[in-house]
């Protein structure tokens, strides 16, 4: 079974909370294709248009889909960045909280869990997001809880994860369940990346 993943893509988004989380994707499944598999995962790139969007540092990346135009989602990922326009557009956070609703798991990097927060997906749950956001977050959400010190959340249908490079530790946890342990450990290696698996599980 190939599990489609929509990758909301922004402005001022953080470049590896991007990359990493892709990289992983596409790295597993090609190692499953190389075993005779299917496909695991089909990574989908989806933005408000279809015009480029600008990260951080000024990397450009074209969306593959838009908000009206994408395949149905076995998975949400909300990456980080400044969020605070995506926070900001309810037609966008809309969209994240109706596609939560469908889709079997729903994940964020970084301050990607503050454009869940405002879809109103946190509520009552144990969440991390970057170090340096935390207070924010708790501030801004109080029905939330701030899990300090661990790389990634698993929440059940909902994850979050700490900043940047802790995406990639999140995406491996997310093959783990979605596939196999095995497949997460030789992504890794394939990725010459040191796994840090201090997650929580709420």
């Amino acid at each position: 079974m190939t599990r489609t993943v929509g990758i909301l893509i922004f402005d001022d988004i953080e470049v590896l909370d991007l990359g990493g989380p892709f990289e992983v994707l596409s790295v597993a499944s090609r190692l499953a294709v190389r075993d005779g598999e299917e496909a695991p995962f089909m990574p989908v790139l989806i933005a408000r248009n279809l015009q480029s969007v600008s990260a951080r540092g000024g990397l450009r990346v074209l969306p593959q889909g838009t908000l009206e135009m994408h395949p149905p989602l076995d998975v949400l990922l909300v990456p980080g960045g400044v969020v605070d326009a995506v926070q900001g557009d309810p037609e966008v956070v809309a969209w994240v909280r109706a596609q939560a609703a469908r889709a079997e798991l729903t994940a964020s990097i970084c301050t990607g869990a503050f454009v869940l927060a405002q879809a109103g997906l946190l509520d009552g749950r144990r969440v991390t997001t970057h170090w340096e956001d935390q207070a924010d977050l708790a501030r801004q959400f109080p029905t939330l809880t701030v899990v300090p010190g661990v790389s990634w959340v698993d929440g059940g249908d909902v994850l979050t994860s700490g900043g940047i490079s802790a995406g990639i530790d999140l995406t491996l946890h997310l093959v783990e369940r979605l596939h196999s342990r095995g497949l997460a450990e030789r992504t890794a290696r394939q990725m010459e990346y040191r796994w840090n698996e201090n997650g929580a599980v709420a």
